[in-house]
């Protein structure tokens, strides 16, 4: 890795960590094992920033859209899904690699040393649609349909999945609450199990959970072949030397699909291009003209 990836790659780092102190800047909640509960909390940012975080100024999308699929007093979230819609159609998965809590979390469990990294997963096309299972099945159809005697649902995703979730409010809380310590059940287990091989997972394999399994990613995936924040290449430039796909973590052909919906855009493939064929861009909205005769 030449200097400017490297320094690129600092910078991201830097950007991230940056982001993510600053929507989850509310310190006394890590102290005193509470939960922010104020005005900021009715508003969504665009990564999976879990909202009984401790320190969380505001929610995540995915559990907002889970609670109010769950309610009885049910209506069509407009709020949320507008959210996602113009997120997604302006940045794309730009928001997972730069924006995401547990994307951070991921990359940096990706840094410690092991054996051997994993570059290409056995089953990799099929694996990336559990991602759709989780947001159809877990985020959506269960809380819909999965009520008690009062019509009530449950945040399934948040509940029974979400490792960003134990990580960013479980181990917290429960860390800092004895009366929370002596209640945790099989349930508390279960979610430390899958966090616990999530992170193994991210030491061996770059971002596990959003390859596989973020119902956020999956949102952001559908929308990002439209989104104005996009990749652009010149082939004429190109020579098809494959440096961009060596540089890409997610092992995308990036001069073949430089939009894949795959693409976290950290801009590892830009920095890597030998020729400076690939271009960073906002899309022009195209606007047609209409002439009076």
């Amino acid at each position: 890795m030449g200097k400017p990836a490297r320094r690129g790659s600092r910078f991201r780092l830097l950007f991230q960590a940056s982001y993510v102190a600053l929507t989850n800047g509310y310190w006394l909640g890590f102290a005193n094992g509470t939960i922010y509960t104020g005005a900021a909390k009715a508003v969504c940012v665009p990564g999976l920033n879990c909202y009984s975080c401790p320190g969380a100024l505001a929610s995540c999308p995915i559990g907002a859209l889970q609670n109010v699929l769950a309610s009885r007093d049910f209506q069509f979230t407009f709020y949320v899904a507008g959210f996602l819609m113009i997120t997604g159609a302006i940045f794309g998965r730009f928001v997972c690699g730069w924006l995401c809590p547990f994307g951070l979390a991921q990359d940096l469990l990706f840094k410690i040393p092991f054996l051997r990294k994993i570059r290409k997963v056995r089953g990799d096309r099929i694996l990336k649609y559990m991602k759709f299972v989780m947001l159809g099945l877990f985020v959506i159809i269960l809380p819909m349909f999965v009520v008690d005697i009062v019509g009530q649902g449950s945040p399934w995703f948040c509940e029974w999945v979400c490792p960003a979730g134990t990580l960013m409010a479980g181990w917290p809380l429960v860390a800092a609450n004895a009366s929370l310590q002596a209640v945790v059940g099989w349930l508390y287990l279960w979610k430390n199990a899958i966090l616990i091989a999530v992170i193994f997972l991210s030491i061996l394999i770059y971002r596990p959970f959003c390859r596989y399994l973020c119902p956020l990613g999956a949102v952001y995936e559908m929308i990002q072949p439209i989104s104005l924040y996009r990749y652009t290449l010149d082939k004429a430039a190109c020579t098809d030397c494959g440096a961009c796909q060596k540089a890409c973590k997610l092992d995308i052909a990036v001069h073949k699909t430089p939009n894949s919906p795959d693409c976290i855009r950290c801009g590892d493939c830009v920095r890597a291009c030998p020729e400076h064929a690939l271009k960073i861009e906002f899309a022009k909205i195209k606007r047609k003209k209409i002439w009076k005769k």
